[in-house]
């Protein structure tokens, strides 16, 4: 059963769940209504360890202890969407018989579509007065925005996103309407969220497997001093490795010269890549030789470990023998764990830039992996010096890629930059 902890003021928490109850099947939500929105940091951080996920009633909450937290992977909340606004009109002018015109409104910077959505079912308002603001601002404040307005007689209604503000310019007997999800909104969500819940499951308890090679063992082999010295060296390997399988609850496998299979699961060998880490440094240092790690996952244990394999021979390709993993979709990571991981995949759709790149004779993965580079960088052109360094490739390599590219029109010139010291200007290129 999995627990999500539903957090927002107590009659969006109520809402919620009511419509939760319909997708309640291995689902166990827990209510936490807060009073003030800045009591989601203190909420999040008490009661982590106690939930699976967490649900949120809006992206306020959400922004809060995505902060909180500095991870949003668990997380989810109701969006808001052009509705929310109709249905703050609707009640308006079901209760005053008429539309308002003079309204002053606050909605958070990041959901900013009063306009457009007055625009498309044509509503004018004449006087509108609209106030964006981040996750982060003091209530106080946009109380103090729609006070200020209408004691200068500027409006005749209020609409916030904030239920405190809602509340308080009501006591103050201004008409005020409160931007809220509507059900059908909060039913979609919760639909999707529980459906996301259950994939994640599926995908955390899939077969995963660890490669680790230390290469170069023959010749360890060789400069042993005496076979004691190899044996020991085996020895402190062996423990370093049974306590990696030990902090992945997997099962260990020796196929001997130096190379070691790790049985586990995809969450938990996500969960422990830094310990993965540590331990290949542990091994490098060691054996005082390159160590290369492939990791693979898949519906079956078979296209786990071709996945596997597929990612130690490619980790053994670069010269910085990165921990490569390749997911059951095909998809490729390299130097996981990172913070500039790359991710790309070895599957191309576009019957065209296929057919070029077979004329070409490029392989996808190539192709795919210089893509994933330029979006991660940001980078809209690029010399083969930037590719070799950032690929792990000789600029010769670089250069061969880029020339093929240009060759089938799937890469073209566009310019070229001066040098700082003598010699001919670099080309810069940029992908069709």
């Amino acid at each position: 059963m999995f627990k999500i902890g539903v957090v927002g003021p107590k009659q969006s928490v109520e809402r919620i769940l009511a419509v939760a109850k319909e997708f309640e099947e291995g689902m166990n939500f827990v209510p936490y209504p807060y009073t003030e929105t800045k009591e989601t940091e203190k909420i999040v951080l008490e009661n982590d360890q106690y939930v699976d996920h967490w649900l949120f009633s809006g992206p306020i909450p959400y922004l809060i202890a995505k902060q909180a937290l500095d991870d949003d992977k668990r997380m989810e909340h109701i969006y808001p969407t052009e509705s929310s606004i109709y249905k703050g009109f609707l009640e308006m002018v079901y209760t005053h018989r008429k539309l308002i015109d003079r309204v002053s409104v606050d909605m958070l910077l990041s959901t900013n579509f009063m306009e457009d959505s007055l625009h498309s079912i044509n509503i004018s308002v004449s006087d509108m007065y609209m106030k964006t603001f981040e996750a982060t601002i003091d209530p106080q404040e946009l109380l103090d925005f729609h006070l200020a307005l209408w004691k200068e007689k500027k409006t005749d209604a209020a609409m916030t996103c904030y239920p405190t503000v809602y509340q308080a310019l009501v006591e103050a007997g201004i008409p005020a309407y409160w931007i809220s999800p509507s059900h059908m909104e909060i039913q979609q969500t919760v639909r999707v969220f529980v459906e996301k819940v259950r994939t994640s499951y599926f995908k955390d308890t899939q077969i995963g497997i660890e490669m680790i090679e230390v290469e170069q063992f023959d010749r360890i082999k060789e400069s042993a001093k005496t076979p004691y010295h190899l044996q020991y060296l085996e020895l402190r390997i062996k423990q370093a490795l049974i306590k990696l399988c030990e902090q992945v609850d997997g099962s260990l496998l020796e196929h001997g010269n130096g190379r070691y299979v790790i049985f586990s699961t995809r969450g938990t060998i996500h969960r422990e890549i830094p310990t993965l880490q540590s331990t290949v440094e542990f091994l490098a240092k060691e054996a005082d030789t390159t160590v290369a790690v492939g990791i693979g996952f898949g519906e079956t244990a078979f296209a786990a470990e071709m996945n596997a394999h597929r990612a130690l021979r490619q980790s053994k390709e670069k010269a910085a023998r990165d921990i490569v993993m390749i997911q059951d979709d095909g998809t490729i990571v390299e130097w996981v764990g990172q913070e500039e991981e790359l991710i790309y995949s070895y599957r191309a759709d576009d019957d065209e830039v296929l057919e070029k790149l077979k004329k070409g004779n490029i392989s996808v993965k190539s192709y795919k992996k210089l893509d994933a580079l330029l979006q991660k960088m940001g980078w809209t052109d690029f010399t083969t010096k930037d590719l070799a360094k950032y690929l792990q490739m000789s600029e010769r390599n670089a250069q061969r890629i880029v020339a093929d590219l240009c060759a089938v029109e799937l890469a073209e010139s566009s310019g070229e930059e001066s040098q700082s010291t003598r010699g001919r200007p670099t080309k810069r290129y940029k992908l069709l």
